[in-house]
């Protein structure tokens, strides 16, 4: 490891760590780097032709790993990085020896990532690893759906929203994006499986991928009932805890209210996982076209928050 040069020694006296500093010090705790660097390795440039050695992998990891928790775009990580003492530390970079990867080739290897639908592969070496640390998957699964808002201007080169992207409607007010479905496990509270869909698209048509077949139980919404939606029919084991559905001429009686309340206070746990995504992370909103680079985006941002929800205790077992 290379010593500090002036640029980057802070000769402050009275200074103590911010939360910045503190979440990316537990974050870099928790996150195993060795095992995401070996799923990019295979695809990543190799820096045997001329003009400039890529820049490491980890680096670049790092880097992408920082857009995901901060919300940030190509062009601003490279300002932050410029600005944020402990964003630089945290990916290990000194000023006083070299610059900040400029957006263009931030933006390229997000399009390595994207090209090689290494997201989904992240999202899988994240889950075997905590597996691998007594965070296992149980028999309980809890399915739900969250929609994430695209920009529905039309003041760009093309002149159209993005076609990619439906506009539902729940309760009085429209909404025009994506729809996020995942499935989460009901003890730890951690996502096993995650879509992406147009925001119209029926919650019955994803609900396979959300289960992983080995369920006793399942809970959902008044979304998930049906023939052809039903939990059973994908996990034969499973007994469904969807909630009852009115229809026009059939209201709910009061057996059926008291039951879906109770069935509630359980599903509730899945929006411990959305407050993670959209809250703390800021993933309220898509930030690309198209639902192939916004799932890739989902994707690794569902395995972050599964290690920011298991930090803990992760630490403490270490």
């Amino acid at each position: 490891m290379h010593q500090q040069t002036f640029a980057e020694v802070t000769f402050t006296q009275y200074r103590k760590p911010t939360r910045r500093e503190q979440f990316l010090g537990e974050m870099d705790r928790v996150v195993p780097w060795t095992d995401l660097v070996a799923t990019i390795e295979p695809v990543y440039p190799k820096g045997e032709g001329p003009g400039r050695p890529p820049v490491g992998i980890e680096r670049m990891l790092r880097l992408h790993c920082l857009q995901q928790w901060f919300n940030l775009s190509d062009p601003a990580i490279e300002e932050a990085l410029y600005d944020s003492h402990a964003m630089r530390q945290f990916v290990g970079m000194d000023l006083g020896r070299e610059p900040v990867p400029d957006e263009t080739t931030i933006c390229q290897f997000r399009h390595l990532l994207e090209a090689h639908r290494i997201g989904e592969q992240l999202f899988a070496r994240i889950g075997a690893y905590l597996a691998a640390h007594g965070l296992k998957v149980s028999r309980g699964t809890l399915v739900d759906a969250t929609i994430s808002a695209a920009p529905s201007s039309t003041q760009h080169r093309q002149k159209q929203r993005d076609p990619e992207m439906h506009q539902p409607k729940q309760g009085n007010q429209w909404y025009f994006g994506m729809k996020a479905p995942v499935g989460v496990d009901r003890q730890t509270k951690l996502i096993h499986s995650v879509a992406a869909t147009a925001a119209t698209g029926p919650d019955s048509q994803v609900l396979p991928k959300l289960l992983h077949g080995q369920e006793t139980r399942g809970w959902g919404d008044s979304a998930y009932r049906g023939p052809r939606a039903g939990i059973r029919q994908h996990a034969p084991k499973a007994k469904s805890f969807v909630q009852a559905k009115a229809h026009r001429h059939r209201p709910l009686s009061e057996a059926e209210r008291a039951r879906n309340h109770t069935k509630s206070t359980v599903r509730a746990k899945v929006e411990h996982a959305f407050l993670v995504i959209q809250r703390i992370f800021g993933g309220g909103k898509v930030r690309y076209r198209g639902l192939a680079k916004n799932t890739h985006w989902l994707q690794i941002r569902c395995g972050l928050a599964n290690l920011y929800v298991a930090r803990r205790r992760l630490i403490a077992g270490a």
